[in-house]
């Protein structure tokens, strides 16, 4: 240590350290010592850090160690993600959710090489079979598959959330596991897996379940104060909390994605959304068959995307970051919690 750094500064020079690594070969990762080389460009001296060093081994990023990236060359020594041969299946669809979620080639490798399969991305799974075998279960007891809340026994269910029984303050969140009928179920249980997976596969279950559960939260206190009158069914309001916040960072992040025929795809998932969106309408306020109460609300919709495209945006942006350490991210949970206790006060 004295001979590579005799001024004990906590620096040593890449050649020395290439040199090093090359004369005594140590295993270190061929992946993060790509990393590590162009983190010592991104400084003038093309120094390696010996702290940032300890940290990449240990698979820790800190956001001053993303800065530093960032800063430095963005070009890999080696070829980008998308030229690595002979990959397994799994290690495909890896390296495909890297390019449809990320839009930084280093985020990108550094997700595709850190990647493990435990934990599995099991809530947006657990959520969508849960639906499924809730409107079957409904379907098969009420003969009814196609705008069920139309049948005066659905609205009975202990999980809609209904203005009448606010005070059974569970129907707030349960109300995610109902659904109109078997065109809002497909629509949600589509995007969930297209979307929700790949993004817990990303980020983890931590982060996304609470993007998703604030979302399905924000919608129904939204339209306990909004639309005071209607019930609420359907786990729109998570859905849209996703989607926004994913179609967000793609947009904000347009030239990095690296996605195949992002634009047509772009086009097409608004084009859905506002459709589900006008529908929900129609159904609210011109409803097909009549009915002897009021239908389900679309705010629900709404609240969903706004959530995403402030909390949800932050998160996504936050890829390997410490949520504690940025300004914004308490500024929005504060924001977000003080609706909650605006919304909690209301309806008490």
């Amino acid at each position: 240590a004295l001979q590579l750094d005799p001024e004990n500064t906590g620096f040593i020079g890449v050649e020395t350290f290439a040199s090093l690594v090359h004369s005594h070969e140590l295993p270190l990762d061929p992946a993060k010592l790509d990393m590590l080389v162009a983190l010592a460009q991104g400084n003038d001296e093309g120094q390696v850090c010996y702290q940032e060093l300890v940290d990449l081994i240990s698979s820790k990023r800190s956001s001053s160690f993303k800065r530093a990236i960032a800063n430095g060359q963005r070009a890999l020594p080696r070829d980008v993600l998308l030229d690595e041969t002979g990959l397994g299946f799994y290690k495909r669809f890896v390296r495909y959710v890297a390019y449809e979620i990320l839009p930084c080639e280093m985020d990108r490798r550094w997700y595709f090489y850190q990647h493990r399969t435990c934990p599995p991305p099991v809530f947006m799974a657990a959520v969508t079979l849960t639906q499924i075998i809730v409107f079957l279960c409904y379907g098969a007891r009420l003969n009814k598959w196609v705008l069920q809340t139309y049948h005066p026994e659905y609205m009975k269910s202990p999980l809609v959330y209904h203005p009448g029984h606010r005070a059974r303050a569970w129907r707030f969140l349960t109300y995610m596991f109902m659904h109109v009928g078997l065109e809002q179920l497909g629509f949600n249980a589509l995007l969930q897996l297209m979307i929700g997976v790949p993004l817990e596969m990303v980020h983890g279950i931590l982060r996304i379940s609470f993007l998703y559960l604030a979302g399905v939260l924000a919608g129904s206190l939204t339209v306990s104060i909004t639309d005071m009158r209607a019930p609420l069914v359907g786990g729109s309001g998570g859905v849209y909390a996703l989607c926004s916040a994913h179609l967000a960072n793609v947009v904000m992040n347009w030239a990095g994605m690296r996605c195949p025929y992002k634009l047509l795809r772009m086009v097409l998932a608004l084009v859905c959304m506002s459709s589900e969106v006008g529908r929900a309408v129609w159904l609210r306020f011109s409803p097909p068959l009549p009915a002897s109460g009021p239908q389900p609300s679309f705010m629900a919709h709404l609240a969903g995307a706004i959530v995403g495209i402030s909390m949800g945006l932050t998160i996504l942006r936050s890829y390997e970051e410490s949520l504690q350490d940025q300004c914004g991210w308490w500024v929005l949970l504060l924001s977000y919690g003080t609706f909650l206790l605006f919304a909690v006060f209301w309806n008490i």
